[in-house]
């Protein structure tokens, strides 16, 4: 699914990055499509809820990207956990590292840039 002139509003450049990734790769994707209540209030009101970045329908499986610093993402690893055992889907988180060796290992410079990753290789 190619998004150029209708990419939907992203949050983060780095997750525009990686739907131009998996553009150009042809892997299929939705952006936030799903959001998972994980706490309600006995009215009804949410109390917590998750939406992944993104859905990959041909390997069912969703996939949140952040780049804050590792140690500000416990309440994200959280959430991912409850999001696992209650629902029983595929998630995975990818890291700024973990997005910054993938720049770096594919000559990803765009990605790499909206990663804030200074290591990335030039070519």
């Amino acid at each position: 699914m190619s998004r150029q002139a209708d990419d939907p509003p992203f949050a983060h450049p780095v997750e525009r990055e990686l739907a131009r990734v998996f553009d150009a790769h042809g892997v299929r994707w939705l952006y936030e499509p799903h959001t998972f209540v994980l706490e309600q209030e006995p009215d009804g009101t949410v109390r917590e809820a998750f939406t992944p970045d993104f859905y990959l329908p041909d390997l069912g499986l969703y996939v949140e990207c952040t780049v804050a610093r590792q140690r500000l993402t416990n309440r994200k690893r959280q959430k991912v956990r409850k999001v696992r055992a209650r629902n029983g889907v595929k998630v995975e988180v990818l890291f700024g590292r973990d997005l910054a060796r993938l720049a770096d290992r594919w000559s990803l410079h765009e990605l790499g840039a909206a990663t804030g990753a200074s290591g990335v290789r030039q070519v």
